[in-house]
């Protein structure tokens, strides 16, 4: 099986996977930078930016790998991509970013946003008890999204978060680089970032969707398993690279926030909106064992931030380990 796994990654199927995961990060990393620069030039508030425009921008991915799923009928596939994601950000992000360095965690992250974290993953798990998650409960997702939002704004024009002389905005631990935008008029560079952005995320999108599924069918792969591997690790790229490389450069702050607000994100914008555009329905088995799954790591990560205020080496091997385990009983 190995070998055919092998085989079918060198092939032309491989090939597009690789470059879906590749425009992906592209494309998020273009967003941020596009959408950024043109909020900032028509003057709106370097900290709305931070926690609005950057925010939401960074779970682009992840949204437009709902929304294409969700569309075409595939919401098995789209459900399965976030709570992959969100279990692969806690298990594989913050484990090895952890690994490579300690990380202090805030207090004001762990006292204001993991709240919300947990918030959103039990009300994906109560909403989705009954076999769908329909409209009304998508538009309860965004309200969240909303209160949450607004924490973070007057956090971030409060005392708990500030912008740097350098430019960078902290939001709640995660540190975003604002680019220099001329006040007096929006950037065609901004626009063309923009542009570029969205074109690439739909291209990496349809590719790593495309591409997926074509290999991993051949190995007796469902809906759900290709959504919580390839898909889950795909749109996890951005995020796993970024942490990865603020830990080595000792910005713990960035890679808990990461971690945190991306799967803040995922679930109450990203399902929030997909469920408003299309009900999706919940498998027995994404009841039985994704769900729980995502508990037991959201509960892991909240124990090991809590307590002490620092995850250490000990904590990133056990919530790694924790992941490949998860990883290998979704193996058919």
């Amino acid at each position: 099986m190995l070998f055919q796994l092998i085989d079918a990654l060198l092939s032309e199927h491989g090939l597009f996977l690789l470059l879906g995961v590749v425009f992906l990060y592209l494309g998020a990393e273009a967003l941020v930078k596009g959408a950024t620069g043109l909020a900032l030039g028509v003057g709106i508030h370097a900290a709305l930016v931070g926690v609005t425009v950057v925010a939401f921008a960074t779970t682009a991915p992840e949204l437009f790998i709902g929304v294409l799923t969700g569309v075409e009928g595939d919401s098995q596939l789209g459900l399965g991509a976030i709570v992959g994601s969100n279990i692969a950000n806690i298990g594989l992000v913050l484990g090895v970013s952890a690994l490579l360095r300690p990380l202090s965690v805030s207090s004001d992250v762990v006292r204001r946003h993991v709240p919300f974290m947990a918030l959103a993953a039990v009300l994906l798990v109560v909403f989705g008890r009954n076999g769908i998650i329909n409209r009304a409960e998508g538009a309860v997702f965004l309200l969240v999204l909303a209160a949450f939002t607004y924490v973070l704004y007057r956090d971030a024009t409060g005392d708990a978060a500030a912008v740097d002389e350098s430019g960078a905005v902290t939001d709640g631990g995660v540190v975003e680089e604002m680019p220099d935008v001329d006040a007096s008029g929006l950037s065609v560079r901004h626009v063309a970032f923009l542009l570029v952005g969205l074109a690439f995320l739909f291209l990496g999108s349809r590719w790593l969707i495309d591409s997926g599924r074509s290999i991993l069918y051949q190995f007796g792969f469902t809906q759900r398993l290709v959504g919580l591997t390839v898909l889950a690790f795909g749109t996890s790229l951005p995020e796993f690279a970024a942490s990865v490389v603020a830990a080595l450069r000792g910005q713990a702050d960035f890679s808990i926030g990461n971690v945190v607000g991306s799967n803040i994100y995922n679930v109450l914008a990203v399902l929030g909106l997909v469920a408003v555009i299309a009900p999706m329905f919940v498998s027995i088995s994404v009841e039985s064992f994704d769900f729980p799954a995502l508990i037991a790591f959201t509960v892991a990560a909240i124990a090991v931030m809590a307590r002490g205020g620092k995850v250490g080496r000990l904590d990133g091997a056990v919530l790694l380990g924790g992941y490949l385990v998860f990883f290998y009983l979704l193996l058919p």
